[in-house]
């Protein structure tokens, strides 16, 4: 069985992070590690959480895993709450990293042209640093502009985003995959860059008319779960971005829509089924 360890907080409540990542990508058949940077008592968007960080933690965490010969064919890193964090991360990449282990970067930090508040360019410029020890990372626009100095555009064109590639390219990772991007109108998906062999690829679906919290952390564990499974580029993205917009249309349907989170719970028999077909078919 595959391994991957993932190296985010725990919300307990909120459906986001680590209780996103855990349950989906051990539902696509793979042991899923998981090194929690903080636990909060609910996501961000809630009023008057708690916060214990853990970061003092993480460090003899991977120490005594490094000492009983343990593993992974991924590390999977979503949002990392400092500075100390990242140059944490980057440790646990020289400790665990080998030719046969996928580093996946979820640049978790901004949004709709802003950083999120506990964040400034000198964080942004520390996780542009952190992209480039990856195999893929998985900015949305707003993240790849913070990173690459680029003017943040809500309507864009091919060119423009073609060139925000090759600029997240010279940060090292092998793969780039702008998130989020339309470029007609009522669709949305991913594009992405092979920097080993200079193709691009592009996948849209149609456009969900809603937004809740933590759908990023869906996508980008459906599709490093796919990746470790051994789906191409195309096919893993295709993947995460469908199961993402087939769980927010799932959740706008229900009456006690969560304002939270999705109702991802409802749609994982749909994703291992998904998933055993492209499974099938890359054969």
């Amino acid at each position: 069985m595959k391994k991957i360890l993932t190296i985010q907080d725990i919300s307990c409540l909120g459906k986001c992070s680590v209780t996103v990542a855990l349950p989906i990508i051990s539902a696509m058949g793979i042991e899923t590690v998981i090194l929690p940077t903080a636990v909060l008592s609910t996501h961000t968007m809630f009023k008057n959480f708690t916060v214990k960080d853990l970061t003092d933690q993480l460090i003899p965490i991977v120490e005594h895993w490094k000492s009983e010969g343990v593993t992974f064919d991924a590390i999977y890193t979503g949002y990392l709450g400092s500075a100390e964090e990242i140059e944490i991360a980057k440790k646990i990449f020289d400790m665990f990293k080998t030719d046969d282990t996928m580093v996946f970067i979820d640049p978790v930090m901004a949004d709709n042209g802003k950083l999120y508040p506990a964040f400034d360019m000198e964080y942004a410029k520390l996780n542009a640093g952190l992209c480039g020890s990856a195999d893929i990372i998985v900015p949305n626009l707003t993240e790849a502009c913070f990173m690459t100095d680029t003017e943040y555009k809500e309507v864009y064109d091919e060119e423009y985003v073609k060139d925000l590639l090759k600029k997240l390219a010279a940060l090292g990772s092998k793969v780039v995959v702008l998130t989020g991007i339309s470029l007609s109108e009522g669709q949305t998906g991913v594009y992405g860059l092979d920097t080993r062999t200079g193709e691009h690829f592009i996948y849209q679906n149609e456009r969900v008319d809603a937004a809740y919290h933590g759908t990023g952390d869906i996508f980008a564990s459906v599709a490093v779960g796919g990746l470790t499974r051994g789906l191409s580029m195309e096919a893993a993205f295709a993947l995460a971005a469908d199961y993402t917009a087939d769980t927010i249309r799932v959740t706008k349907r229900d009456p006690k829509e969560p304002w939270y989170g999705v109702n991802f719970e409802t749609t994982i028999p749909q994703l291992v089924s998904r998933l055993t077909v492209d499974l099938a078919l890359s054969e």
